[in-house]
């Protein structure tokens, strides 16, 4: 059913009924209440692309995953992207998702989306200290909103999880279980959130009078098979830890694997503790003492931030920061005799 058949109808022009759906200020209430209950009558359904590209806008939202941090095996983005993909469904928005390898392609791919108008807006995960990425949607004056914090020259829009609290909590419970050989697997340093849990960790061990050893501290890839190699690493070591602290889970189930590989019993010789609390964390033999993130909830609320931004509220109305509990399951026990 077309707009002219609407229009003839009402014996209105095309124009008038045109912004009167699109909810422009010089058409009468009264008036857009006729159009709206005329098109409704007689099944007419807007055309979204040519409303879009009447009001130059894209009705969608980006996103950027770069390959290299494995974005793509963690279920911990397939949780968030749920989490966002849903909440913009809500608002007729479409997510663009957008893969690219490591490098000077991943800025250029937001280049594409904000230059070539394919987006009204843009989500940044897993944000880094140093962040061109945020430095040039502040410089395009873009509405975005970022997965974590940056070192930024202006305040930004964010959701974030509390790690280094949540760093800090469990280090603490540790200790309290004997350990004090604890190792930390930490993200890639370039990561915000990477120094965020090391500092959580560090906090702990001077409130208990231990010294921060640089040998208990090994950093890698944010997958299954970092965490195997970062484990294996420290496991293998002349005096090795009695816990790992892992940066999140999949790393967690790494260290899981190879401490299984190479005879070491959890939680009776070697205590385990990841970060997010995905499904297979529960799931793990033995199952895994971890730190919870609400994944899809945290998506649905950047989704939320991004439509706020797209409204016009100021960015610091916009930052939240989330508790990461921890959630104590089998991997974790006290330090073996004691130590």
């Amino acid at each position: 059913m077309t707009l002219k058949r609407v229009a003839q109808d009402l014996n209105l022009s095309v124009t008038t009924v045109s912004r009167a759906l699109n909810g422009y200020s010089d058409v009468s209430e009264s008036t857009r209440e006729k159009v709206i209950d005329a098109a409704r009558r007689v099944g007419y359904v807007p055309n979204r692309l040519a409303q879009a590209l009447q009001r130059g806008t894209a009705e969608a939202v980006g996103i950027i995953l770069p390959s290299q941090f494995g974005h793509f095996e963690d279920p911990f983005f397939l949780e968030l992207l749920v989490g966002i993909g849903e909440r913009l469904h809500n608002a007729n928005l479409d997510l663009v998702v957008c893969a690219v390898p490591e490098g000077p392609a991943e800025l250029d791919a937001y280049k594409r989306l904000v230059e070539g108008r394919r987006a009204d807006a843009i989500i940044v995960a897993r944000t880094r200290r140093q962040d061109e990425r945020i430095d040039y949607l502040i410089d395009r004056g873009v509405p975005f909103v970022t997965h974590g914090r940056a070192e930024t020259r202006e305040p930004i829009a964010f959701i974030d999880a509390d790690a280094r609290t949540a760093f800090r909590r469990s280090t603490r419970r540790l200790i309290e279980l004997g350990h004090r050989r604890i190792a930390l697997i930490g993200a890639p340093e370039e990561l915000f959130t990477a120094g965020e849990r090391k500092a959580g960790y560090e906090d702990a061990l001077r409130e208990a009078g231990i010294a921060f050893d640089p040998n208990l501290y090994a950093v890698t890839k944010l997958n299954e098979r970092g965490g195997t190699a970062a484990a294996e690493r420290l496991l293998q070591a002349e005096t090795r830890p009695t816990a790992l602290l892992c940066a999140n889970d999949t790393v967690a189930l790494g260290a899981l694997r190879i401490a299984r590989r190479l005879g070491i019993t959890v939680p009776e010789e070697l205590s385990i503790v990841g970060f997010d609390d995905l499904p297979m964390a529960a799931q793990a033999e033995p199952a895994l003492t971890t730190m919870r993130q609400d994944i899809r909830r945290a998506g649905a609320r950047l989704a939320e931030m991004t439509c706020a931004r797209l409204g016009g509220t100021a960015v610091n109305d916009l930052q939240e920061l989330l508790e990461a509990p921890l959630i104590e399951r089998e991997s974790t026990g006290p330090a073996p005799g004691g130590a």
